[in-house]
């Protein structure tokens, strides 16, 4: 039940993230910071793609995909469509990975120690989805402040 919760959540979330990013009307808005915004849009949205496709799609999923944050924060200029289409290769990925999650596993200490101490799969699964819609409000409200 709370793996079935999480993907929809996940799907729902980066569907949005993908209609965030594509409502800027100016593109290069996307990737605007002033006073004290000090991530743009563009640099969330890579950092989410980062975080999701380490955690879920190289962890759970065994993608093999090595994270790179300090790019993630530093990178300017993606195309608008590019992210987008980043946006929906990690959705898939997120999906593809947790569908193959137990729940054994869900109950099961995560592989990594990401944080002080350890803690369960599902846990950090929670954790994730709410990091994931709490960077998608600040591209929300980063998107609305701009245009």
């Amino acid at each position: 039940m709370l793996l079935e919760t999480l993907q929809t959540l996940f799907k729902r979330d980066l569907e949005r993230l993908t209609q965030e990013i594509g409502q800027y009307q100016n593109e290069a808005n996307i990737w605007i910071i002033d006073g004290n915004i000090s991530n743009s849009a563009g640099n969330l949205c890579l950092h989410l793609i980062g975080n999701l496709n380490t955690y879920i799609g190289g962890e759970l999923g065994k993608t093999g995909y090595i994270r790179d944050r300090d790019l993630e924060f530093s990178q300017k200029n993606v195309p608008q469509a590019e992210l987008i289409q980043m946006v929906e290769n990690t959705r898939k990925v997120v999906d593809e990975a947790l569908s193959r999650v137990t729940s054994e596993q869900l109950e099961a200490e995560y592989p990594l120690e990401v944080f002080a101490g350890k803690m369960s799969t599902q846990f950090f699964l929670v954790h994730l989805v709410a990091h994931l819609s709490y960077h998608l409000g600040q591209v929300n409200y980063h998107r609305r402040l701009l245009e």
